[in-house]
């Protein structure tokens, strides 16, 4: 059921196995996706976090304290329906990485994305025989065909629930290649974030910071860090 706009009518909350996977009832009823699809579900840990959500509502059902039941749900009626479409989205982010433009100037900016960001492109030439190209300036540099095929591979490989956290993780931060980094248990997401915000923290230091673009950039923040965990609760049984 959605319920987005119910009140609370359960009892009980319980986690249930299903066709190889995973699903919530509530007093026995399933939980079902806006669209009214069956919630099925990859991870026990993921049913755990909506049936968390779930057990947690008082009165009525409010969407944004049920961050794992939206990405579910998401990932159910929106990515899984049109996954080549969204890969393909995702994917193009190869094209024009953040990663791959450097600043003109000052110098010292420069200095700091090249020490920051050139290990993550040595990275992804690594796992995925993917080496980028870099520029300086916002002038398009092309990027070799075999190297965004590869990457394109890579996105297209996820499962729907993956791809949902990921498509988040790319959107972002604006580079397919530190939003596949933090897919994985090596890379510190905390440290991946302020690594895609040089120039906004930058900006900030000669300028000063202003209140609204704090609060937004904090949002954003916390959507990319849920991002990541909603990835480790999807990929869990890999």
């Amino acid at each position: 059921m959605s319920g987005w706009k119910a009140k609370r009518f359960w009892k009980t909350v319980v986690v249930v196995e299903s066709d190889g996977g995973f699903g919530v009832t509530l007093d026995a009823r399933p939980v079902r996706t806006p669209a009214k699809s069956p919630m099925a579900l990859p991870t026990r840990a993921m049913a755990e976090a909506i049936a968390a959500e779930w057990e947690a509502v008082e009165k009525e059902v409010d969407p944004r304290r049920m961050p794992v039941t939206r990405g579910a749900n998401a990932a159910i009626d929106k990515v899984a329906p049109q996954f080549d479409e969204v890969a393909e989205l995702i994917a193009a982010y190869g094209g024009t990485d953040l990663l791959c433009y450097r600043a003109e100037a000052p110098e010292a900016l420069a200095e700091a994305q090249a020490a920051a960001w050139d290990p993550l492109l040595d990275w992804a030439a690594h796992e995925y025989g993917a080496r980028l190209n870099v520029t300086r300036g916002v002038v398009p540099v092309a990027q070799p065909a075999e190297s965004l095929e590869r990457l394109a591979a890579a996105v297209h490989s996820v499962s729907p629930f993956e791809l949902t956290a990921l498509h988040d993780l790319v959107s972002l931060s604006g580079s397919l290649v530190l939003g596949l980094a933090a897919t994985r248990a090596e890379f510190d997401p905390e440290t991946l974030w302020r690594q895609s915000r040089f120039d906004e923290d930058w900006q900030a230091e000669q300028w000063g910071e202003d209140e609204e673009a704090v609060a937004a950039a904090r949002l954003k923040r916390d959507d990319f860090l849920f991002a990541r965990h909603f990835w480790n609760i999807s990929a869990e049984s890999r």
